[in-house]
C-alpha cells in the first residue's frame, strides 16, 4: 500500500512514548505553579483582611509547598 518514495511513518507507540513525558512534566509544573498562585492569592486576601491566623496558616503551607525562591507575581 505504501509508496516507495515515502519513508514509513513512525509507529504511534514510539511517538507517544517520546512526547508524553515532557508533556506530563509540563502539566505537572503548570499545576504546581497554579497551586502556588492560589496560595499566594489567598495570603494576599488574608493580609488585606488582617486575619492573623489565616496568614500564618497560609505562610506555613507556602513554606511546605516550596516557593522556589520566586517573588509572588514574578
Amino acid at each position: 500500500m505504501g509508496s516507495s518514495t515515502h519513508p514509513p511513518r513512525p509507529s504511534l507507540s514510539g511517538t507517544v512514548a517520546t512526547s508524553a513525558t515532557p508533556a506530563c512534566q509540563h502539566r505537572s509544573d503548570d499545576e504546581r505553579d497554579h497551586q502556588m498562585e492560589k496560595l499566594q492569592f489567598a495570603l494576599a486576601v488574608a493580609v488585606s483582611r488582617g486575619d492573623a491566623i489565616r496568614i500564618q496558616d497560609l505562610r506555613n503551607r507556602i513554606a511546605e509547598f516550596g516557593d522556589g525562591g520566586a517573588e509572588p507575581g514574578t
